[in-house]
């Protein structure tokens, strides 16, 4: 009965998520601080939404929300990046922080103050995305800094499973606020614990050690600005693995992330109501749950197989739910594709982080940082165009999983080197 009860409890540890990166106190710091900003952040990417549409009753004011938050996210994403390379990471990212809770400061003052400006909270939302983008490079690019390489994945791992349940529980508590208090006192509350919560990751942050760049490499100039991310982009053409590795989570996202057709299949397909609700829910569920069971993603040695493998299985497992007509149906297949998605993520951000030199991280990010923001909103773009030239989702949808899936082999084959590689060994210290 004992031998049963070890065997059971083995098998559980292997799949179990892997808790062993928690253990070094850097890292458990910089993961609470992080896990308490990314659940207030939740708050704040319901309430500006609600708040545009209360004061403008116009869905072409909350639009520009999203070029206000990508455009920025895009110039200084990159530049962030190369900021990251060429200073100490640890007061880039405070000073990142630092930005961005001046916006949420200012987004809780114009809901408290009762300023209703539309322009103003778009001037507050492209503050609040150009601070994102300057910390975002640093904070990831840290990483390796604190734990050694075999446990970079578990640590990516947890960082993404942390954000994709604040993605799922987040919006859901922001939708009690606004049910408990209204609009009017709603957005105040929903700002306020944003910025409450964010004070985690200040703090977190002022407990790390200095991490100055590292020595230049013989002959290298290191250089900031425009000439850094030039730099950056030089090294990426070099090195087809990473470069690989954008073009396949690119081709993922844009021909197979379904997201701009979940209301028009929610309402001729299912009536509407809560069935939106489910459907813009089911990814990051699947994710979530793909999170909690991924201790064996550790262990992985051919990461970019895998990769290619999480890849397929998403725009197989978007194709198969654009073709089912039970809302339980369709919610279970795009959780699977969560959870592919998931291992897709994971496995790209640990061999960014590992694969890459430390003079490069923080470009890199940069890079990343675009990629995962630009990738789903071209997304968006390619879904909603196809469904008005086809007259209809169902093609968009399906079409675009099958493309995915397709495309996604092809690279593999025309392009092995990132079907050939496999899990760096090197040892490297970390902060405690």
């Amino acid at each position: 009965m004992t031998e049963v009860t070890e065997t059971r409890r083995a098998g559980a540890r292997r799949w179990a998520i892997d808790l062993r990166p928690l253990r070094v106190p850097a890292f458990r710091r910089m993961w609470l601080g992080n896990t308490l900003a990314m659940f207030g952040f939740q708050f704040t990417a319901v309430a500006v939404p609600v708040e545009m549409y209360a004061l403008t009753r116009d869905s072409f004011w909350v639009g520009l929300l999203g070029i206000a938050g990508f455009v920025p996210l895009l110039v200084f994403g990159l530049w962030g990046g190369a900021v990251a390379d060429a200073r100490d990471r640890r007061r880039v990212l405070l000073g990142g922080s630092a930005l961005l809770w001046v916006s949420m400061l200012g987004l809780l003052a114009h809901a408290l103050l009762g300023i209703g400006s539309p322009v103003l909270l778009l001037a507050l939302v492209t503050v609040h995305s150009i601070a994102f983008a300057i910390s975002s490079p640093a904070r990831t690019a840290i990483l390796p800094r604190l734990l050694p390489p075999e446990l970079v994945p578990s640590g990516t791992t947890l960082n993404y499973t942390t954000f994709t349940a604040a993605s799922v529980v987040g919006p859901l508590a922001a939708g009690l606020i606004f049910a408990a208090f209204g609009t009017g006192q709603g957005l105040p509350v929903a700002y306020a614990v944003d910025a409450v919560l964010f004070t985690g990751l200040v703090v977190a942050t002022l407990r790390l050690p200095a991490m100055p760049p590292e020595p230049p490499a013989d002959g290298e100039v290191r250089r900031g600005g425009l000439a850094g991310i030039v730099d950056g982009f030089r090294y990426l053409a070099t090195t087809p693995v990473l470069l690989l590795s954008f073009a396949i989570d690119l081709i993922a996202m844009i021909l197979a992330m379904p997201r701009a057709l979940f209301p028009e299949v929610a309402q001729e397909r299912f009536g509407g109501g809560a069935s939106v609700g489910w459907l813009f829910s089911a990814i990051a569920i699947g994710a979530m749950l793909g999170g909690l069971t991924s201790g064996w993603i550790g262990r992985l040695r051919r990461q970019g197989l895998a990769l290619v493998v999480a890849v397929v299985g998403w725009g197989l497992a978007i194709a198969a739910a654009g073709l089912a007509r039970q809302l339980w149906l369709m919610v279970v297949l795009l959780a699977v594709a969560g959870a592919a998605d998931l291992v897709s993520a994971v496995l790209r951000q640990s061999m960014l982080l590992v694969y890459a030199p430390d003079r490069m991280r923080g470009r890199l990010q940069g890079v990343n940082t675009v990629v995962v923001a630009g990738g789903p909103r071209l997304g968006d773009l390619r879904a909603g165009a196809m469904a008005a030239g086809f007259g209809g989702a169902g093609v968009a949808w399906v079409g675009g999983g099958l493309a995915s899936a397709v495309l996604a082999l092809l690279l593999a084959v025309s392009f092995p080197a990132l079907v050939r590689y496999r899990a760096a060994s090197a040892s490297s210290g970390k902060a405690s």
